[in-house]
């Protein structure tokens, strides 16, 4: 409709002036105020929250999510004005509270007509979503005690996160249940899937039941032909798609009550309103204690030099690390230069074999002259990153300080060494940290590469240019936090954290920069013996952030402030502490017998092959053999150590 507006505008003096114009009215159906989205501004003159409005409109019978912030003051801004409500249907929903007087709609902001587009513009906060074009909704809540939102749309772009303070995520959900279907996800319960109010959005559905399996034209007739059996199978398919929704084979669910033990007491300013969770009913965590370090060596060598019981060992020093003395041995072991098996005979064939192989590759670059590796970018590229990395790598370590020094050389000369043994994969950076400690319990050239290439066969795929593993490994380590602390991981999504993306450094060089040089050598060959699991090290970023968690929780943090104090956190973390309660986490959640799927194959508990996981049909029975294993003992893991 077509009507004429009053608003006031402030000229350069402060004073008012009324215009007139004609504008066609926006059918206002829902807002609420108090909405705030937080906006991780880097710069420190900018708010890192923005108060505003969150709204469903209509235009051109066109239904929208729209939000915009409040106008800042002093600056020329329209005057709030009123449009009385179109009736629907001469009939006004009593129970429903918007937020406002019921007969009356705030009108926003005259301002042109802007494309509905899931993306701020630039230098602007305010977004407009077609409701059409809303794919799913995630709600929920941390301590703090307010609610927030994230909305996706259909072309996978996640906007930014809606902080309610002041309430109001429920009737927006009824609001929006107006025009779309919200139907919750049964694989996490906080999640909603948008779907419109058409026959297709209802085929879907009926498709996702399976009601209409063996043949959905003759539904009629057989409902004609016998009423009981058609409708009470349908009824029983019904049942079948529930109980998949509560624990389907992918990730079993267990929801949440309010006589939970393990949920937080909350009070919930929106009453009537049922949160459930993805959470699993985890089991107390058990307490742990670290061993004394591993001195027994010669008593686990035979008369020939073979080592007896390779796998009681990795255990011991998986319990309390190797003393000092024994690394330079212990290592070779249990980086793969020398095989367990191994006479102390074969071994000195071993070593003079690799040397020779060494030297060999050294050679090839060292004979490369200046001329030739000027037409040679690659290597020259290479050969700058390394001289650059090496001049500040563990420059406070006695072994590689000061200028000249035979340590630095030594460093040097193995990293270029191992771009000629894998010049596909070549010198990246980070490389330099995982090698420095090699260097100073070896003492040894030769010894310090093969150990680096051994070292490098667990962790290269860290250092791939498509970063696809690094990926991998944030997933898996939210798959785990989710499933141990989701109120952790819903304030890191509040906050737009919820990648994990500070975790990067830690997984990527195996922490070598957050603890101190001597404890990173406990560290890695805990982490080398693969005990209890491959992903243990995903389990001491857990413990690390689960040790932060009151500290993350229990203040105002955003995302830079979040960054800032994991960064500040190194050479702070004590090392026991942490490898205690990473190894808790794991004996934990593996007796665990509802433990979702997703997590048994982040431990290792389980594994599948591709075809098994792409035919729907043996997804249940794989589950319920699984499930039949764990009965017999959750904490045999295909890596796990007998613990004494």
């Amino acid at each position: 409709m077509s009507v004429i507006i009053h608003f006031f505008l402030l000229d350069s003096k402060g004073k008012p002036e009324i215009r007139i114009r004609m504008m066609k009215l926006k059918n206002l159906i829902f807002e609420k105020e108090g909405v705030y989205l937080h906006t991780n501004a880097k710069r420190s003159n900018q708010d890192t929250t923005i108060p505003g409005f969150i709204r469903i409109v209509e235009r051109a019978g066109v239904p929208a999510l729209e939000w915009s912030p409040l106008e800042d003051e002093g600056h020329s801004a329209p005057a709030v004005l009123y449009s009385k409500k179109d009736g629907e249907g001469g009939e006004e929903d009593t129970n429903f509270d918007p937020g406002y007087e019921p007969d009356w709609a705030v009108i926003s902001t005259v301002k042109k007509d802007r494309e509905h587009v899931p993306v701020k513009a630039s230098g602007q906060w305010s977004f407009s979503l077609p409701l059409s074009e809303l794919y799913s909704l995630r709600r929920a809540r941390f301590s703090l005690g307010r609610n927030f939102l994230v909305l996706t749309s259909r072309g996978g772009h996640p906007l930014p996160p809606l902080h309610f303070h002041r309430g109001g995520t429920r009737e927006l959900l009824r609001a929006l249940n107006r025009y779309i279907i919200l139907d919750q996800s049964p694989v996490d319960g906080r999640l909603f899937l948008a779907y419109p109010h058409d026959s297709g959005a209802l085929s879907q559905s009926f498709d996702k039941l399976q009601l209409l399996d063996d043949g959905g034209s003759d539904l009629v007739s057989r409902f004609i032909q016998d009423p009981y059996a058609t409708t009470f199978g349908g009824f029983s398919k019904v049942t079948n798609f529930f109980r998949a929704a509560i624990r389907p084979p992918e990730s079993p669910i267990h929801l949440r009550t309010p006589h939970d033990p393990n949920m937080a007491p909350q009070s919930d300013e929106e009453p009537g309103f049922e949160l459930i969770t993805c959470g699993v009913e985890l089991g107390p965590r058990p307490e742990v204690t670290r061993g004394q370090p591993f001195d027994k060596w010669e008593e686990f060598l035979d008369p020939e030099g073979r080592v007896k019981n390779p796998e009681k060992i990795k255990e011991l020093v998986f319990r309390g690390g190797i003393m000092p003395s024994l690394r330079k041995d212990i290592w070779k072991f249990l980086l793969g230069f020398y095989p367990w098996n191994s006479t102390a005979k074969e071994r000195e064939d071993i070593l003079r074999v690799k040397t020779d192989e060494y030297f060999r590759m050294k050679v090839q670059w060292k004979s490369v002259s200046e001329e030739q590796e000027m037409r040679n970018s690659l290597l020259r590229g290479y050969r700058s990153l390394i001289e650059r990395d090496v001049n500040r790598t563990d420059r406070h370590n006695t072994f590689f300080s000061g200028n000249d020094n035979p340590g630095l050389t030594l460093l040097h000369d193995v990293l270029m060494t191992y771009c000629m043994y894998n010049f596909d994969l070549g010198y990246v950076q980070g490389m330099s940290d995982l090698l420095s400690p090699l260097l100073f319990i070896t003492q040894n050239e030769v010894e310090s590469f093969w150990c680096l290439t051994g070292f490098m066969e667990l962790v290269h795929h860290n250092f791939e240019e498509s970063q696809e593993a690094m990926k991998q490994q944030l997933l898996q380590l939210s798959i785990l936090l989710k499933a141990l602390d989701p109120e952790l991981c819903d304030f890191l999504d509040s906050q737009d954290s919820g990648s994990l993306c500070f975790c990067f450094r830690w997984l990527l060089i195996w922490f070598k920069r957050e603890f101190p040089f001597e404890d990173i050598l406990t560290l890695w060959e805990v982490m080398w013996t693969r005990f209890p699991c491959d992903n243990f090290h995903l389990l001491i970023a857990c413990s690390i952030l689960e040790s932060q968690r009151g500290e993350l929780i229990g203040s105002d943090h955003d995302f830079n402030t979040i960054l800032k104090h994991i960064n500040e956190l190194t050479m702070r973390l004590d090392l026991q502490s942490i490898l205690c309660g990473a190894e808790a986490i794991y004996l934990q959640l593996v007796q665990c017998k509802e433990l979702p799927l997703k997590v048994q194959q982040v431990l290792g508990l389980y594994f599948s092959s591709s075809s098994e996981e792409d035919s729907p049909d043996s997804q249940a029975s794989e589950t319920q053999h699984h499930l039949g294993q764990r009965e017999g003992g959750a904490a045999a893991a295909a890596h796990g150590p007998a613990y004494p």
